[in-house]
Protein backbone atom coordinates (compact mmCIF):
# COMPACT_ATOMS: atom_id res chain seq x y z
CA UNK A 1 0.00 0.00 0.00
CA UNK A 2 2.83 2.41 0.81
CA UNK A 3 4.51 1.75 -2.53
CA UNK A 4 1.25 2.39 -4.36
CA UNK A 5 0.89 5.71 -2.54
CA UNK A 6 4.43 6.73 -3.43
CA UNK A 7 3.69 5.99 -7.08
CA UNK A 8 0.66 8.28 -6.92
CA UNK A 9 0.38 11.38 -9.08
CA UNK A 10 1.87 14.59 -7.76
CA UNK A 11 -1.59 16.05 -7.11
CA UNK A 12 -2.40 13.24 -4.69
CA UNK A 13 0.90 13.68 -2.87
CA UNK A 14 0.42 17.43 -2.63
CA UNK A 15 -3.14 17.00 -1.33
CA UNK A 16 -1.81 14.63 1.36
CA UNK A 17 0.81 17.20 2.37
CA UNK A 18 -1.80 19.98 2.52
CA UNK A 19 -4.05 17.84 4.70
CA UNK A 20 -1.30 16.85 7.17
CA UNK A 21 0.87 19.97 7.23
CA UNK A 22 -0.46 21.04 10.64
CA UNK A 23 0.81 17.74 12.12
CA UNK A 24 4.28 17.48 10.53
CA UNK A 25 6.54 20.06 8.91
CA UNK A 26 6.09 20.48 5.16
CA UNK A 27 9.79 19.80 4.57
CA UNK A 28 9.51 16.37 6.24
CA UNK A 29 6.40 15.46 4.28
CA UNK A 30 7.94 16.57 0.99
CA UNK A 31 11.06 14.53 1.69
CA UNK A 32 9.06 11.43 2.66
CA UNK A 33 6.85 11.65 -0.44
CA UNK A 34 9.77 12.52 -2.72
CA UNK A 35 8.44 15.86 -3.98
CA UNK A 36 10.01 19.29 -3.83
CA UNK A 37 8.82 21.99 -1.44
CA UNK A 38 8.73 24.51 -4.28
CA UNK A 39 6.50 22.14 -6.27
CA UNK A 40 4.11 21.86 -3.31
CA UNK A 41 3.90 25.64 -2.86
CA UNK A 42 3.43 26.13 -6.62
CA UNK A 43 0.59 23.56 -6.51
CA UNK A 44 -1.10 25.47 -3.65
CA UNK A 45 -1.01 28.74 -5.60
CA UNK A 46 -2.24 27.20 -8.84
CA UNK A 47 -5.83 28.17 -9.79
CA UNK A 48 -8.44 25.47 -10.30
CA UNK A 49 -8.36 24.26 -13.89
CA UNK A 50 -11.41 24.36 -16.14
CA UNK A 51 -11.27 20.56 -16.38
CA UNK A 52 -11.55 20.23 -12.59
CA UNK A 53 -14.48 22.67 -12.55
CA UNK A 54 -16.21 20.74 -15.36
CA UNK A 55 -15.47 17.43 -13.58
CA UNK A 56 -17.14 18.78 -10.43
CA UNK A 57 -20.29 19.64 -12.43
CA UNK A 58 -20.22 16.22 -14.06
CA UNK A 59 -19.85 14.46 -10.70
CA UNK A 60 -22.95 16.27 -9.40
CA UNK A 61 -24.94 15.21 -12.49
CA UNK A 62 -23.58 11.66 -12.27
CA UNK A 63 -24.49 11.41 -8.59
CA UNK A 64 -28.03 12.67 -9.28
CA UNK A 65 -28.57 10.15 -12.07
CA UNK A 66 -26.99 7.32 -10.09
CA UNK A 67 -29.05 7.91 -6.95
CA UNK A 68 -32.26 8.47 -8.93
CA UNK A 69 -31.81 5.01 -10.44
CA UNK A 70 -31.53 3.55 -6.93
CA UNK A 71 -27.86 2.81 -7.62
CA UNK A 72 -28.64 0.38 -10.45
CA UNK A 73 -27.42 2.38 -13.46
CA UNK A 74 -23.97 1.65 -14.80
CA UNK A 75 -21.67 4.06 -16.60
CA UNK A 76 -23.44 3.79 -19.97
CA UNK A 77 -26.91 4.70 -18.66
CA UNK A 78 -25.54 7.44 -16.40
CA UNK A 79 -23.60 8.82 -19.37
CA UNK A 80 -26.84 9.03 -21.40
CA UNK A 81 -28.56 10.88 -18.54
CA UNK A 82 -25.66 13.33 -18.30
CA UNK A 83 -25.85 13.99 -22.05
CA UNK A 84 -29.61 14.60 -21.76
CA UNK A 85 -28.88 17.25 -19.11
CA UNK A 86 -26.78 19.08 -21.69
CA UNK A 87 -23.33 18.41 -20.24
CA UNK A 88 -20.71 17.34 -22.77
CA UNK A 89 -18.59 14.35 -21.81
CA UNK A 90 -17.54 10.97 -23.11
CA UNK A 91 -18.38 7.52 -21.84
CA UNK A 92 -14.86 6.84 -20.57
CA UNK A 93 -14.79 10.10 -18.65
CA UNK A 94 -18.09 9.19 -17.00
CA UNK A 95 -16.68 5.77 -16.16
CA UNK A 96 -13.52 7.32 -14.66
CA UNK A 97 -15.49 9.78 -12.54
CA UNK A 98 -17.82 7.02 -11.32
CA UNK A 99 -14.83 4.92 -10.28
CA UNK A 100 -13.08 7.84 -8.57
CA UNK A 101 -16.23 8.63 -6.56
CA UNK A 102 -17.06 4.98 -5.75
CA UNK A 103 -20.34 4.89 -7.69
CA UNK A 104 -20.69 1.18 -8.40
CA UNK A 105 -23.95 -0.18 -9.74
CA UNK A 106 -25.77 -2.95 -7.90
CA UNK A 107 -27.18 -5.48 -10.33
CA UNK A 108 -30.82 -6.37 -9.98
CA UNK A 109 -31.63 -9.90 -8.94
CA UNK A 110 -32.63 -12.15 -11.78
CA UNK A 111 -33.71 -15.73 -11.99
CA UNK A 112 -35.77 -18.01 -9.83
CA UNK A 113 -35.60 -18.18 -6.06
CA UNK A 114 -33.25 -20.82 -4.69
CA UNK A 115 -35.93 -22.74 -2.81
CA UNK A 116 -39.17 -24.31 -3.97
CA UNK A 117 -41.33 -22.31 -1.58
CA UNK A 118 -41.53 -24.89 1.19
CA UNK A 119 -40.51 -23.70 4.61
CA UNK A 120 -39.06 -25.94 7.25
CA UNK A 121 -40.83 -25.90 10.60
CA UNK A 122 -38.40 -24.90 13.30
CA UNK A 123 -40.64 -25.30 16.33
CA UNK A 124 -44.14 -26.71 16.44
CA UNK A 125 -44.56 -26.55 20.19
CA UNK A 126 -47.84 -25.33 21.59
CA UNK A 127 -47.58 -24.46 25.28
CA UNK A 128 -50.19 -25.67 27.76
CA UNK A 129 -51.99 -22.84 29.54
CA UNK A 130 -53.37 -22.83 33.12
CA UNK A 131 -56.59 -24.61 32.12
CA UNK A 132 -54.68 -27.47 30.50
CA UNK A 133 -55.63 -26.65 26.91
CA UNK A 134 -53.07 -25.98 24.21
CA UNK A 135 -52.70 -22.53 22.68
CA UNK A 136 -50.77 -21.36 19.62
CA UNK A 137 -47.12 -20.49 20.20
CA UNK A 138 -47.38 -16.87 19.06
CA UNK A 139 -46.61 -13.59 20.73
CA UNK A 140 -49.43 -11.69 18.99
CA UNK A 141 -47.31 -8.51 19.14
CA UNK A 142 -47.11 -8.73 22.96
CA UNK A 143 -43.42 -8.14 23.60
CA UNK A 144 -43.68 -7.75 27.39
CA UNK A 145 -42.57 -10.53 29.75
CA UNK A 146 -43.24 -10.74 33.50
CA UNK A 147 -40.35 -13.05 34.39
CA UNK A 148 -37.12 -14.35 32.82
CA UNK A 149 -37.32 -17.17 30.25
CA UNK A 150 -41.05 -16.65 29.75
CA UNK A 151 -40.78 -15.43 26.15
CA UNK A 152 -37.90 -15.81 23.76
CA UNK A 153 -37.56 -14.10 20.42
CA UNK A 154 -35.22 -14.98 17.57
CA UNK A 155 -34.01 -13.17 14.51
CA UNK A 156 -31.18 -13.48 12.05
CA UNK A 157 -29.18 -11.15 9.88
CA UNK A 158 -26.47 -11.51 7.29
CA UNK A 159 -23.06 -9.88 7.00
CA UNK A 160 -20.82 -9.69 3.94
CA UNK A 161 -17.30 -10.94 4.64
CA UNK A 162 -14.27 -11.64 2.49
CA UNK A 163 -15.36 -15.29 2.22
CA UNK A 164 -18.99 -14.49 1.30
CA UNK A 165 -22.21 -14.07 3.25
CA UNK A 166 -22.23 -15.02 6.93
CA UNK A 167 -25.59 -15.55 8.64
CA UNK A 168 -25.99 -14.76 12.35
CA UNK A 169 -28.98 -15.86 14.43
CA UNK A 170 -29.67 -14.50 17.94
CA UNK A 171 -32.15 -15.65 20.60
CA UNK A 172 -33.30 -12.87 22.97
CA UNK A 173 -35.06 -13.10 26.32
CA UNK A 174 -37.87 -10.53 26.22
CA UNK A 175 -37.75 -9.93 29.98
CA UNK A 176 -34.07 -8.97 30.28
CA UNK A 177 -33.61 -7.97 26.60
CA UNK A 178 -30.35 -9.90 26.58
CA UNK A 179 -29.04 -12.49 24.17
CA UNK A 180 -29.66 -16.02 25.42
CA UNK A 181 -27.69 -17.57 22.58
CA UNK A 182 -26.45 -17.06 19.07
CA UNK A 183 -25.02 -19.00 16.15
CA UNK A 184 -23.22 -18.26 12.89
CA UNK A 185 -23.16 -20.24 9.66
CA UNK A 186 -22.31 -19.76 6.03
CA UNK A 187 -25.64 -21.38 5.05
CA UNK A 188 -29.10 -20.05 5.81
CA UNK A 189 -31.16 -23.03 6.87
CA UNK A 190 -33.24 -24.21 9.82
CA UNK A 191 -30.20 -25.52 11.71
CA UNK A 192 -29.00 -21.92 12.04
CA UNK A 193 -31.65 -21.08 14.66
CA UNK A 194 -31.98 -24.49 16.32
Amino acid sequence: MVERFFRARGDMRFAFIAKHRHIWPVSWLCEALEVSRSGFHAWRGRPTSTREIHDAKLVMAIETSFKTSDRTYGARRVWRDVLEEGLACGLHRTLRLMRCNAFRARPRRRGKPKDDGERSIIADIEPVNATGSREPARLDRDFQADRPNQKWLTDFTYIWTAEGWLYVAVVLDLFSRRAVGWSMKADRDASLVM
